[in-house]
Protein backbone atom coordinates (compact mmCIF):
# COMPACT_ATOMS: atom_id res chain seq x y z
CA UNK A 1 0.00 0.00 0.00
CA UNK A 2 1.52 3.47 -0.83
CA UNK A 3 2.42 5.33 1.82
CA UNK A 4 0.31 8.34 2.66
CA UNK A 5 1.55 11.89 1.37
CA UNK A 6 0.56 15.39 3.01
CA UNK A 7 -0.02 18.64 0.82
CA UNK A 8 2.39 21.05 2.91
CA UNK A 9 0.33 23.79 1.67
CA UNK A 10 -3.27 22.34 3.45
CA UNK A 11 -2.14 19.26 5.24
CA UNK A 12 -4.52 17.25 3.24
CA UNK A 13 -3.37 13.63 1.56
CA UNK A 14 -2.61 14.04 -1.85
CA UNK A 15 -4.53 11.56 -4.26
CA UNK A 16 -5.16 11.26 -7.65
CA UNK A 17 -8.94 9.66 -7.72
CA UNK A 18 -11.04 12.87 -7.68
CA UNK A 19 -10.09 16.35 -8.90
CA UNK A 20 -12.92 18.11 -7.05
CA UNK A 21 -11.65 17.00 -3.25
CA UNK A 22 -9.21 17.85 -1.58
CA UNK A 23 -5.31 16.94 -2.08
CA UNK A 24 -5.92 16.01 -5.78
CA UNK A 25 -2.91 15.86 -7.25
CA UNK A 26 -2.37 14.11 -11.41
CA UNK A 27 -1.22 11.03 -11.05
CA UNK A 28 1.75 11.55 -12.54
CA UNK A 29 2.65 14.35 -10.66
CA UNK A 30 1.73 12.19 -7.59
CA UNK A 31 4.02 8.85 -8.70
CA UNK A 32 7.11 11.72 -9.04
CA UNK A 33 6.23 12.84 -5.60
CA UNK A 34 6.63 9.25 -3.99
CA UNK A 35 9.53 8.57 -6.12
CA UNK A 36 11.36 12.13 -4.55
CA UNK A 37 10.54 11.22 -0.40
CA UNK A 38 12.51 14.48 -0.16
CA UNK A 39 10.39 16.87 -1.90
CA UNK A 40 8.36 19.06 -0.50
CA UNK A 41 4.51 18.98 -2.26
CA UNK A 42 1.45 21.24 -3.10
CA UNK A 43 -1.73 19.52 -4.21
CA UNK A 44 -3.17 20.89 -7.14
CA UNK A 45 -5.34 23.34 -5.63
CA UNK A 46 -2.58 24.92 -3.22
CA UNK A 47 0.16 25.00 -6.83
CA UNK A 48 -2.74 27.21 -7.93
CA UNK A 49 -2.98 29.44 -5.16
CA UNK A 50 0.51 29.70 -4.77
CA UNK A 51 1.31 30.35 -8.53
CA UNK A 52 -1.81 32.15 -9.70
CA UNK A 53 -3.64 33.50 -7.26
CA UNK A 54 -6.39 31.29 -7.76
CA UNK A 55 -8.25 29.63 -5.31
CA UNK A 56 -10.20 26.35 -6.25
CA UNK A 57 -13.58 25.20 -5.38
CA UNK A 58 -13.35 21.87 -3.67
CA UNK A 59 -16.81 19.68 -2.15
CA UNK A 60 -15.79 17.93 1.20
CA UNK A 61 -17.85 15.88 3.62
CA UNK A 62 -20.43 17.93 5.28
CA UNK A 63 -19.73 16.59 9.05
CA UNK A 64 -15.82 18.30 8.33
CA UNK A 65 -17.42 21.81 6.97
CA UNK A 66 -20.02 21.42 10.31
CA UNK A 67 -16.76 20.36 12.99
CA UNK A 68 -14.47 23.85 11.02
CA UNK A 69 -18.23 26.01 11.81
CA UNK A 70 -17.84 24.39 15.42
CA UNK A 71 -14.01 25.86 15.88
CA UNK A 72 -15.38 29.13 14.75
CA UNK A 73 -18.05 28.97 17.92
CA UNK A 74 -14.89 28.79 20.07
CA UNK A 75 -12.67 31.85 18.87
CA UNK A 76 -13.42 35.33 20.09
CA UNK A 77 -12.10 37.12 17.22
CA UNK A 78 -13.52 36.14 14.40
CA UNK A 79 -15.40 37.64 11.08
CA UNK A 80 -17.47 35.44 9.43
CA UNK A 81 -18.52 36.53 5.75
CA UNK A 82 -21.47 33.84 4.57
CA UNK A 83 -21.75 34.03 0.48
CA UNK A 84 -24.97 33.17 -0.47
CA UNK A 85 -26.44 32.37 -4.35
CA UNK A 86 -29.14 35.27 -4.96
CA UNK A 87 -31.21 32.52 -7.76
CA UNK A 88 -31.24 30.03 -4.47
CA UNK A 89 -30.97 32.34 -1.48
CA UNK A 90 -33.49 30.25 0.72
CA UNK A 91 -31.32 27.13 0.06
CA UNK A 92 -27.87 28.79 0.34
CA UNK A 93 -28.53 30.70 3.68
CA UNK A 94 -27.18 28.29 6.53
CA UNK A 95 -29.87 28.93 8.65
CA UNK A 96 -27.91 27.24 11.85
CA UNK A 97 -25.40 29.63 11.15
CA UNK A 98 -25.08 31.66 14.36
CA UNK A 99 -25.36 28.74 16.65
CA UNK A 100 -22.09 27.59 15.12
CA UNK A 101 -20.36 30.42 15.34
CA UNK A 102 -21.19 31.73 18.97
CA UNK A 103 -20.82 35.87 19.47
CA UNK A 104 -18.59 36.21 16.17
CA UNK A 105 -20.12 39.06 14.09
CA UNK A 106 -21.16 37.48 10.24
CA UNK A 107 -22.06 39.51 6.89
CA UNK A 108 -24.17 38.14 4.35
CA UNK A 109 -22.92 38.61 0.84
CA UNK A 110 -25.42 37.51 -1.96
CA UNK A 111 -23.55 36.85 -5.28
CA UNK A 112 -24.73 37.21 -9.21
CA UNK A 113 -26.62 40.75 -8.76
CA UNK A 114 -25.34 40.70 -12.23
CA UNK A 115 -28.05 38.51 -13.69
CA UNK A 116 -30.95 40.64 -12.46
CA UNK A 117 -32.01 43.32 -14.87
CA UNK A 118 -30.28 46.69 -14.76
CA UNK A 119 -34.19 48.21 -13.06
CA UNK A 120 -33.43 46.38 -10.32
CA UNK A 121 -33.08 48.07 -7.40
CA UNK A 122 -30.47 46.85 -5.04
CA UNK A 123 -32.56 48.53 -1.97
CA UNK A 124 -35.41 45.83 -2.69
CA UNK A 125 -33.16 42.91 -2.88
CA UNK A 126 -31.11 44.00 0.68
CA UNK A 127 -34.62 44.15 2.25
CA UNK A 128 -35.97 41.09 0.87
CA UNK A 129 -32.50 39.02 1.92
CA UNK A 130 -32.71 40.64 5.50
CA UNK A 131 -36.09 39.87 6.04
CA UNK A 132 -35.47 36.27 5.33
CA UNK A 133 -32.31 36.14 7.28
CA UNK A 134 -34.06 37.24 10.41
CA UNK A 135 -37.47 35.11 9.09
CA UNK A 136 -34.08 32.07 9.72
CA UNK A 137 -33.55 33.99 12.94
CA UNK A 138 -30.56 35.64 11.08
CA UNK A 139 -29.35 39.26 12.19
CA UNK A 140 -26.20 39.87 10.11
CA UNK A 141 -24.53 43.32 10.94
CA UNK A 142 -24.57 44.10 7.09
CA UNK A 143 -25.71 42.58 3.91
CA UNK A 144 -23.77 43.10 0.68
CA UNK A 145 -24.67 42.41 -3.12
CA UNK A 146 -21.76 41.47 -5.49
CA UNK A 147 -21.19 39.87 -8.47
CA UNK A 148 -17.81 37.95 -7.83
CA UNK A 149 -17.63 36.74 -11.75
CA UNK A 150 -18.09 40.22 -13.25
CA UNK A 151 -16.31 42.11 -9.55
CA UNK A 152 -19.19 44.41 -9.49
CA UNK A 153 -20.04 46.08 -5.76
CA UNK A 154 -16.54 45.00 -4.33
CA UNK A 155 -15.20 48.29 -2.75
CA UNK A 156 -17.33 48.09 -0.34
CA UNK A 157 -17.16 44.85 0.77
CA UNK A 158 -13.27 45.28 0.92
CA UNK A 159 -13.51 48.59 3.03
CA UNK A 160 -15.92 46.41 5.11
CA UNK A 161 -13.79 43.75 5.79
CA UNK A 162 -10.36 45.80 6.35
CA UNK A 163 -12.13 47.99 8.83
CA UNK A 164 -14.38 45.53 10.94
CA UNK A 165 -12.08 42.59 9.96
CA UNK A 166 -9.07 44.16 11.70
CA UNK A 167 -6.99 41.75 13.77
CA UNK A 168 -9.45 38.90 13.49
CA UNK A 169 -9.64 35.56 11.36
CA UNK A 170 -12.07 36.11 8.32
CA UNK A 171 -13.80 33.15 7.40
CA UNK A 172 -16.03 32.72 4.27
CA UNK A 173 -18.69 29.95 4.44
CA UNK A 174 -20.94 28.96 1.88
CA UNK A 175 -22.90 26.06 0.10
CA UNK A 176 -21.34 24.76 -2.86
CA UNK A 177 -21.80 26.33 -5.97
CA UNK A 178 -22.93 30.24 -4.40
CA UNK A 179 -19.45 31.31 -5.83
CA UNK A 180 -17.64 31.56 -2.86
CA UNK A 181 -14.24 30.71 -4.21
CA UNK A 182 -14.85 33.26 -7.41
CA UNK A 183 -15.51 35.63 -4.94
CA UNK A 184 -12.38 35.51 -2.92
CA UNK A 185 -10.30 35.57 -5.89
CA UNK A 186 -11.76 38.29 -6.94
CA UNK A 187 -10.89 40.35 -3.74
CA UNK A 188 -7.61 38.96 -3.99
CA UNK A 189 -6.87 40.80 -7.72
CA UNK A 190 -8.26 43.83 -5.98
CA UNK A 191 -5.68 43.77 -3.31
CA UNK A 192 -1.87 43.80 -4.46
CA UNK A 193 -0.90 43.15 -0.53
CA UNK A 194 -2.79 40.10 -0.63
CA UNK A 195 -1.57 39.15 -3.75
CA UNK A 196 2.35 39.59 -2.60
CA UNK A 197 1.36 37.64 -0.05
CA UNK A 198 0.14 34.74 -1.52
CA UNK A 199 3.49 34.86 -4.00
CA UNK A 200 5.85 34.71 -0.54
CA UNK A 201 3.56 32.98 1.45
CA UNK A 202 3.35 28.58 2.48
CA UNK A 203 -0.56 28.51 2.96
CA UNK A 204 -1.16 26.66 6.80
CA UNK A 205 -4.18 24.45 7.08
CA UNK A 206 -5.81 21.25 8.05
CA UNK A 207 -7.11 18.29 6.74
CA UNK A 208 -10.70 19.94 6.45
CA UNK A 209 -8.93 21.62 3.43
CA UNK A 210 -9.28 25.37 5.29
CA UNK A 211 -6.92 27.33 2.87
CA UNK A 212 -5.68 30.10 5.43
CA UNK A 213 -4.34 33.07 3.63
CA UNK A 214 -1.98 35.29 5.37
CA UNK A 215 -3.12 38.79 6.32
CA UNK A 216 -0.51 41.57 7.43
CA UNK A 217 -1.67 41.86 11.00
CA UNK A 218 -1.04 38.22 11.70
CA UNK A 219 -4.61 36.82 11.25
CA UNK A 220 -5.94 34.98 8.21
CA UNK A 221 -8.38 34.69 5.21
CA UNK A 222 -9.74 31.25 5.45
CA UNK A 223 -11.70 30.03 2.67
CA UNK A 224 -13.67 26.54 3.81
CA UNK A 225 -14.89 23.91 1.85
CA UNK A 226 -18.54 24.65 0.57
CA UNK A 227 -21.37 22.51 2.03
CA UNK A 228 -23.45 20.08 0.25
CA UNK A 229 -26.93 20.75 0.34
CA UNK A 230 -29.94 18.64 -0.54
CA UNK A 231 -32.43 21.39 -0.69
CA UNK A 232 -30.22 22.61 -3.71
CA UNK A 233 -31.18 22.16 -6.95
CA UNK A 234 -27.58 22.26 -8.18
CA UNK A 235 -26.39 19.71 -5.99
CA UNK A 236 -28.57 17.19 -8.16
CA UNK A 237 -27.46 17.81 -11.97
CA UNK A 238 -24.19 17.64 -13.33
CA UNK A 239 -22.14 20.12 -14.63
CA UNK A 240 -23.48 20.22 -18.45
CA UNK A 241 -27.10 20.47 -16.77
CA UNK A 242 -26.19 23.15 -14.80
CA UNK A 243 -24.39 24.92 -17.91
CA UNK A 244 -28.22 25.14 -18.95
CA UNK A 245 -30.21 25.99 -16.00
CA UNK A 246 -27.71 28.51 -14.58
CA UNK A 247 -27.98 32.38 -16.27
CA UNK A 248 -24.79 33.61 -17.70
CA UNK A 249 -26.27 37.03 -18.90
CA UNK A 250 -28.71 39.61 -17.10
CA UNK A 251 -31.78 37.98 -16.92
CA UNK A 252 -34.11 38.38 -19.86
CA UNK A 253 -37.80 38.89 -19.07
CA UNK A 254 -40.29 36.94 -20.99
CA UNK A 255 -43.94 37.47 -20.60
CA UNK A 256 -46.78 35.48 -21.04
CA UNK A 257 -50.07 35.92 -21.27
CA UNK A 258 -51.96 33.64 -20.09
CA UNK A 259 -55.52 32.67 -19.33
CA UNK A 260 -56.92 30.63 -16.28
CA UNK A 261 -56.23 26.52 -17.20
CA UNK A 262 -52.66 27.19 -18.87
CA UNK A 263 -49.89 25.82 -18.11
CA UNK A 264 -45.96 26.67 -18.57
CA UNK A 265 -43.36 24.40 -17.86
CA UNK A 266 -39.80 25.78 -17.25
CA UNK A 267 -38.00 22.44 -18.62
CA UNK A 268 -38.46 19.55 -16.22
CA UNK A 269 -37.34 21.51 -13.39
CA UNK A 270 -40.79 23.56 -12.72
CA UNK A 271 -44.28 24.28 -13.43
CA UNK A 272 -46.77 26.74 -13.30
CA UNK A 273 -50.55 26.20 -13.11
CA UNK A 274 -52.49 29.44 -13.21
CA UNK A 275 -56.09 28.81 -11.53
CA UNK A 276 -58.25 31.44 -11.48
CA UNK A 277 -57.82 35.53 -12.07
CA UNK A 278 -58.69 37.34 -14.78
CA UNK A 279 -56.55 36.76 -17.90
CA UNK A 280 -52.86 38.67 -17.14
CA UNK A 281 -49.24 38.81 -18.12
CA UNK A 282 -46.90 36.39 -16.59
CA UNK A 283 -42.89 37.26 -16.60
CA UNK A 284 -40.55 34.46 -16.40
CA UNK A 285 -36.84 35.48 -15.73
CA UNK A 286 -34.44 31.95 -16.39
CA UNK A 287 -31.68 30.94 -18.22
CA UNK A 288 -32.22 31.87 -22.30
CA UNK A 289 -30.98 28.37 -22.85
CA UNK A 290 -33.96 27.36 -20.44
CA UNK A 291 -36.66 25.14 -22.37
CA UNK A 292 -40.09 27.21 -21.82
CA UNK A 293 -43.53 25.32 -22.52
CA UNK A 294 -46.59 26.61 -22.65
CA UNK A 295 -50.06 23.99 -22.45
CA UNK A 296 -53.10 23.63 -21.23
CA UNK A 297 -53.90 22.66 -17.96
CA UNK A 298 -55.83 19.76 -18.62
CA UNK A 299 -53.17 18.51 -20.78
CA UNK A 300 -50.27 19.23 -18.74
CA UNK A 301 -49.79 15.71 -16.78
CA UNK A 302 -50.18 13.92 -20.02
CA UNK A 303 -47.13 16.51 -21.60
CA UNK A 304 -45.45 15.45 -18.43
CA UNK A 305 -44.97 12.10 -18.60
CA UNK A 306 -44.84 11.71 -22.42
CA UNK A 307 -42.32 14.57 -22.91
CA UNK A 308 -40.22 14.65 -19.50
CA UNK A 309 -37.31 12.45 -21.09
CA UNK A 310 -36.99 14.28 -24.08
CA UNK A 311 -38.26 17.88 -24.64
CA UNK A 312 -38.41 18.58 -20.92
CA UNK A 313 -34.80 18.10 -19.75
CA UNK A 314 -33.06 18.89 -17.28
CA UNK A 315 -33.71 17.08 -15.23
CA UNK A 316 -32.29 13.65 -16.84
CA UNK A 317 -33.57 9.98 -15.81
CA UNK A 318 -30.07 9.45 -14.40
CA UNK A 319 -30.38 12.61 -11.77
CA UNK A 320 -31.32 12.09 -7.68
CA UNK A 321 -34.61 14.43 -8.24
CA UNK A 322 -37.84 12.98 -7.07
CA UNK A 323 -41.08 13.25 -8.31
CA UNK A 324 -43.10 16.81 -8.87
CA UNK A 325 -44.88 18.03 -5.36
CA UNK A 326 -46.61 21.64 -5.99
CA UNK A 327 -47.51 24.85 -3.80
CA UNK A 328 -50.69 26.82 -3.99
CA UNK A 329 -49.77 30.57 -3.44
CA UNK A 330 -52.68 33.50 -3.73
CA UNK A 331 -50.79 36.36 -3.74
CA UNK A 332 -52.73 40.08 -2.75
CA UNK A 333 -49.86 42.53 -4.20
CA UNK A 334 -47.57 41.57 -7.35
CA UNK A 335 -45.41 38.74 -6.52
CA UNK A 336 -42.65 36.81 -7.74
CA UNK A 337 -43.09 33.12 -7.43
CA UNK A 338 -39.35 31.16 -6.74
CA UNK A 339 -38.46 28.13 -8.76
CA UNK A 340 -34.97 28.23 -6.52
CA UNK A 341 -31.90 27.72 -8.57
CA UNK A 342 -33.93 27.99 -12.06
CA UNK A 343 -35.44 31.54 -11.52
CA UNK A 344 -38.60 33.46 -10.82
CA UNK A 345 -42.34 34.39 -12.62
CA UNK A 346 -43.46 37.65 -12.05
CA UNK A 347 -47.23 37.49 -11.02
CA UNK A 348 -50.32 39.93 -10.74
CA UNK A 349 -51.99 39.99 -7.38
CA UNK A 350 -55.71 38.43 -6.29
CA UNK A 351 -54.13 35.25 -8.35
CA UNK A 352 -54.54 31.83 -7.65
CA UNK A 353 -51.58 29.68 -8.99
CA UNK A 354 -50.00 26.07 -8.48
CA UNK A 355 -45.78 25.77 -8.48
CA UNK A 356 -44.26 22.82 -8.54
CA UNK A 357 -40.41 21.73 -9.15
CA UNK A 358 -38.75 18.15 -8.15
CA UNK A 359 -39.64 17.17 -4.61
CA UNK A 360 -40.55 20.75 -3.57
CA UNK A 361 -37.20 21.67 -4.25
CA UNK A 362 -36.49 25.84 -3.71
CA UNK A 363 -40.38 26.66 -4.45
CA UNK A 364 -41.17 30.34 -2.42
CA UNK A 365 -42.86 33.56 -2.97
CA UNK A 366 -41.78 37.27 -2.12
CA UNK A 367 -42.87 40.74 -2.73
CA UNK A 368 -41.87 41.27 -6.89
CA UNK A 369 -38.49 42.95 -6.46
CA UNK A 370 -38.48 44.16 -10.58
Amino acid sequence: MDEEIKCIGCGSTLQSEDPEKSGYLPASALKKARENEDSEVYCQRCFRLRHYNEIMPVKENNDDFLALLNSIGEKDNALVVNVVDLFDFSNSLIPSLKRFIGKNEFVIVGNKIDLFPKNTKESKVKDWMRQEANRNGLDPKKIFLVSAAKKRNLDSLIDFLAKEGKNKDIYFVGTTNVGKSTLINAILSARSDLKDLITTSKFPGTTLDAIKIPLSDGHYLIDTPGILSKNQLASHLSGKELEMVEPKKPLKPATYQLKPGQTLFLAGLGRFDFLEGEPAGFTVYAARDLYIHRTKLSNADEFYQKHKDDLLLPPSPEDDLGEMKGQMFSPKEKSDILFGGVGFITVPKDVVVKAYTPDGIGLGIRRALI
